[in-house]
Formats: structure tokens, C-alpha cells, sequence
């Protein structure tokens, strides 16, 4: 009996352990920066432009400006929550083929920006890379396409709330972080513990402008369902691609489902860009 108490007393106290750390470390699990750089545009053959850009708060974000001749649209890339911007080259150059200006950028503490990555602090970012595109760059609003995949999905949805662009795309989205960590860790209180929200979902009903889901059926990572959520409780019009591969290879996998999807959906709501 002893010898029983004994090893359940130390479950118990391995148990609080991973508890406490998981409520101390939340933006260590989440934020997954990587400050080596992979490769360049040009590396993909692709001209662009080499941007630090100052946040509300200070902090400098590095971002890549990737024009495309006659460009039908500008689109701001908010991308998921490990590397940095030099691993999402492959997508730059799908955006380019389909004829999109793209504004690629590293949220604070990715690649060359400073700062230290949170919640609060991506939504800073976004808001200060919209208004380069705006303001500096005097791109036209209803030009934009805001597009994030996976985590990005979250600030590209608080933006289009803030500031509505031309339409929203939303790659291998989740509903929340909360709903996201309850799927990976169910034996744990996630949603008593959670310290960030990121919650999708609540946003999706005050946004009015084109919405585009995708999302595979194959993801290991956001189950397929939350795509299905989001599109459930987004206001039309919207549309819904699926996939098939995991979550960082379905949009290569899926290419030509992909590039022809987005290309229709741009196409019936994307005004021509208009910039300086």
C-alpha cells in the first residue's frame, strides 16, 4: 500500500509539474522563432525589396517586398508560428505566379526583427505592416488580400476586423489556441491555463468582407474540423477549399486545387491594385 501511495503521490506531482510549466511557458510552445535565414527572393529568381519596418511600440520587423508586374492585388503574408520568412519562399512565389504584389514579413523576435514574439505583440505587427502598405506604399485598401496560414490566421483576422481589406484568406486556420491545445492535450486543464486567446472564431461574425477557408483533410496539426467551423460562423460571401496533405505541404500537394481556387476567388472579388 505504501509502495502504491508512493507512486501515486509522484504522478500527482509530475502531473502539477508539467501543469505549471505549461501555464509559465505558453509563448515558448506557441512562438517557435528561428533567427537563421534560409534564402533570399532572389534565390527563387524573384526581384524585391529589403524592409525594416517601426512598430507603434518600437520594435523593428523585417519584411520582404516582392512586386509582381501588372499586379492584380497586394497580399500581406502572416505566417505560421515556427522558422521565419525565408521558409516561405515556395508560397511568395505561388502568389507572384498568380499575379499578387507580396508583403512578406517576420513578426518581433522572427529572422532580423527585434522584440520578443506574443499575442498582443503580432497584432501590433500587423497593424504596422498595414499601414506601410497603406500610408507608405499607398497601396489601396480594396486591393488587399490578408492571408495567414496556421497562426497567422489569427492576427490576419483581428486586422480584418480593425481595418477591412479586399478579401481574407484563411490557410490551415485554428478556431483558438485554447481549442487548438484541448485537442492535443486533453488531459490537461488547457482552458483554465490558457493566457492566450487567439480566438478566430469570435471574430469571423463581425467581419464583412470575401472570406476564403482552406484547409486539409489531412492536417496533423489544426484538425480539419476547426476549417469547418470557421466557415460555419463566417458571413458570406465565402468559400472553402480543401486540401489534401499535411499541414505544412498541403498548398504543394494540393497545388493545382490550390492555385486554381484562389485564382477564382480573387477573380470575383479582388478590385484591380491601385498603387503609388
Amino acid at each position: 500500500m505504501r509502495t502504491v501511495l508512493s507512486v501515486l503521490f509522484a504522478a500527482v506531482l509530475v502531473y502539477v509539474a508539467v501543469v505549471g510549466l505549461m501555464f509559465l511557458f505558453q509563448e515558448r510552445m506557441l512562438f517557435l522563432p528561428s533567427q537563421h535565414m534560409l534564402a533570399t527572393p532572389a534565390d527563387r529568381g524573384l526581384d524585391y525589396e529589403d524592409l525594416t519596418i517601426k512598430t507603434a511600440d518600437e520594435e523593428e520587423l523585417h519584411a520582404w517586398w516582392i512586386p509582381a508586374p501588372e499586379a492584380r492585388g497586394t497580399l500581406i503574408f502572416s505566417h505560421g508560428n515556427a522558422g521565419n520568412i525565408s521558409g516561405r519562399l515556395e508560397s511568395a512565389l505561388q502568389f507572384h505566379r498568380l499575379g499578387l504584389n507580396v508583403l512578406l514579413y517576420d513578426y518581433r523576435g522572427y529572422g532580423q526583427s527585434t522584440g520578443s514574439p506574443s499575442e498582443d505583440g503580432v497584432y501590433r505587427d500587423i497593424q504596422a505592416i498595414w499601414e506601410y502598405a497603406t500610408e507608405e506604399r499607398g497601396v489601396d485598401p480594396a486591393s488587399i488580400v490578408l492571408f495567414g496560414r496556421s497562426l497567422g490566421a489569427a492576427p490576419s483576422a483581428w486586422l480584418a476586423e480593425q481595418q477591412p481589406p479586399a478579401v481574407l484568406i484563411l490557410e490551415s486556420a485554428f478556431t483558438s489556441v485554447p481549442d487548438v491545445a484541448a485537442h492535443h492535450y486533453p488531459f490537461l486543464p488547457v482552458r483554465q491555463l490558457a493566457r492566450i486567446s487567439m480566438d478566430t472564431e469570435s471574430r469571423l461574425p463581425n467581419i464583412a468582407v470575401p472570406l476564403l477557408i482552406i484547409h486539409s483533410r489531412d492536417d496533423e496539426i489544426i484538425p480539419y474540423s476547426h476549417g469547418e467551423r470557421l466557415y460555419e460562423v463566417a458571413n458570406d460571401p465565402k468559400a472553402f477549399i480543401e486540401l489534401r496533405g499535411g499541414h505544412n505541404d498541403g498548398f504543394l500537394r494540393s497545388e493545382r486545387r490550390y492555385m486554381e481556387g484562389i485564382d477564382a476567388f480573387l477573380s470575383e472579388h479582388l478590385a484591380p491594385n491601385r498603387t503609388n
